[in-house]
């Protein structure tokens, strides 16, 4: 089934973002585990297999629309330490959330609502879980200090 050209082009955009979430999670979880830091590895490897369900169902919304995919992740720069590397998370899952949002108002403006249907499903995942949870980790950082946070995270 062939898809509108700006729908199927928005999707190649949006996986190139998934695929580079999933690059930037799983050095950051790899981070984690060499510092001993066994819950945030377990959270952050949990969020790379997620971002990777992610591109797959992107990827094999674009087959099915007979597109081209496009596997080269977007660019991005890793973070060195505890809170760097939550807020670029973060910061990341921000973007995912707009590019959502707005590939959905595109879907709905060409009539493809079973691809927005999907995209939502990813937004609600990237707003109730990774969102939120990265936003806590935050929080508890100011409010313990981060050596007692990180004490946590063993």
């Amino acid at each position: 089934m062939q898809g509108h050209p700006e729908v199927v082009a928005c999707l190649v955009a949006l996986l190139r973002g998934e695929l580079a979430a999933r690059d930037q999670y799983f050095i950051h979880s790899r981070y984690y585990e060499d510092f001993g830091l066994t819950q945030l590895y377990t959270r952050i490897n949990h969020e790379m297999e997620e971002e990777t369900q992610h591109a797959d169902d992107i990827l094999r919304r674009i087959l099915f629309l007979e597109g081209t995919p496009d596997m080269r992740p977007d660019a991005f720069t890793p973070g060195k330490t505890v809170p760097e590397m939550l807020r670029t998370d973060l910061a990341l899952e921000y973007s995912v959330q707009k590019n959502l949002t707005d590939a959905m108002a595109l879907c709905e403006k060409h009539k493809d609502y079973v691809t927005r249907d999907m995209l939502l499903t990813q937004l609600r995942d990237t707003e109730e879980d990774h969102t939120y949870w990265l936003e806590k980790q935050l929080r508890l950082i100011e409010m313990l200090g981060l050596e007692n946070y990180l004490q946590s995270q063993i």
